[in-house]
């Protein structure tokens, strides 16, 4: 467990040991086809027919007939004590290798909202991500930060925060080791914040009662802040 302190509150971060699965209970732009002998992997339903397919190049093959992709990219997984996915390889080539691909089509980015003059208005606007980037090169980054997500769910890096005394003190499925990238701590001082600010109304309320009622000093009593 980690603990960051927040005023004068404690956020408990612990694992999420029951956390969603991207590829099948979230709504995805990208496709991730994924074959392996002892894991079920990516999606379960990417609509591409491999059956005539005996090598990796046969099912990239595939995709490009069946789905005419936008951008497609490799992925990659490592299973050694646990099982890692990345779209670029590892160094160790005995426990690891091509599992499959992620690919766009216009399918999914129709679904998405993923049109062209969308992605006009990311090259040409503010985001130094986005800036001068083509539409294929926006959605490469998409698939990247989709397997990164992934990747954080088969690693087990999902979390979820505690805070005692706090309504809405509790919240989990932020993907990711880094709290503050993932929203996490953000989140966790919203809570905070919000509680600290009704525990301030509800004192201002109490003292204005106590005004209009001319309650001696030695009989107020009024709720704590921390």
């Amino acid at each position: 467990m980690e603990i960051v302190e927040y005023k004068g509150f404690e956020i408990k971060i612990e694992s999420d040991n029951h956390p969603s699965n991207p590829r099948t209970d979230w709504d995805n732009g990208t496709v991730m086809v994924c074959q392996h002998n002892r894991y079920s992997l990516g999606d379960e339903k990417h609509g591409v027919d491999l059956s005539d397919c005996n090598s990796w190049e046969d099912v990239k093959q595939a995709i490009i007939d069946q789905k005419n992709p936008i951008a497609i990219l490799p992925l990659f997984l490592y299973d050694h004590s646990g099982i890692t996915m990345n779209t670029t390889g590892f160094s160790c080539n005995f426990d690891s290798g091509k599992v499959g691909f992620i690919f766009v089509d216009e399918k999914g980015c129709e679904e998405m909202g993923w049109s062209k003059e969308w992605a006009e208005g990311l090259s040409k606007g503010d985001d130094e991500k986005y800036k001068g980037k083509t539409r294929e090169e926006i959605l490469t980054n998409f698939m990247i930060s989709d397997v990164e997500i992934y990747d954080n769910y088969l690693t087990g890096e999902v979390y979820g925060f505690d805070i005692d005394d706090v309504d809405d003190g509790s919240c989990s499925g932020f993907f990711g080791d880094d709290h503050e990238e993932s929203g996490l701590l953000d989140h966790a001082r919203s809570a905070i914040d919000c509680e600290l600010r009704y525990k301030v109304k509800k004192r201002v309320e109490a003292i204005k009662y106590y005004i209009r009622g001319k309650v001696p000093f030695i009989y107020r009593t009024l709720p704590e802040i921390v």
